[in-house]
């Protein structure tokens, strides 16, 4: 992994961007040679909420929105172009059940490393109430 670099203030939406780029130069550099398709899917089994984005996204926002309004603090993930195609991959992997309402792999959410979808597919599960249900069911959310 590249680093980590804090951007924006986290009232306004902002966090911690990790990029996924590898480099021998930063003491965050786990595995230089693991792919951006390993490297995707151990994220996704590491944390029990993660969204995949592209930078600027609104749709992200959203999600980040929403979730923390129920009191989860999801890890976000932002890609580069060219490691869009490594998302697809991976979400493939790690649910081949999941649909795809949409051609972009991203924005995507998982939760307990199963892929929700992108922001319609979590707006449905929270309107059909089966989120919190789940959120809790992973450990991300205690009521």
């Amino acid at each position: 992994m590249q680093g980590i670099r804090r951007f924006g203030t986290l009232t306004d939406g902002g966090g911690v961007r990790l990029e996924l780029t590898p480099t021998t130069a930063s003491p965050l550099a786990i595995d230089v040679a693991e792919s951006a398709e390993v490297r995707i899917q151990r994220l996704i089994s590491e944390n029990p909420v993660i969204i995949f984005s592209r930078a600027a996204c609104c749709m992200c926002h959203v999600m980040k929105r929403l979730l923390s309004t129920i009191g989860v603090h999801p890890t976000v993930i932002e890609l580069d172009d060219d490691e869009i195609g490594a998302l697809a991959v991976a979400a493939e992997s790690s649910d081949s059940s999941a649909s795809s309402s949409s051609s972009s792999p991203a924005p995507a959410v998982f939760i307990g490393g199963t892929r929700v979808g992108g922001l319609e597919s979590l707006v449905a599960l929270h309107l059909s109430g089966h989120l919190v249900p789940r959120l809790v069911e992973v450990g991300a959310l205690w009521v």
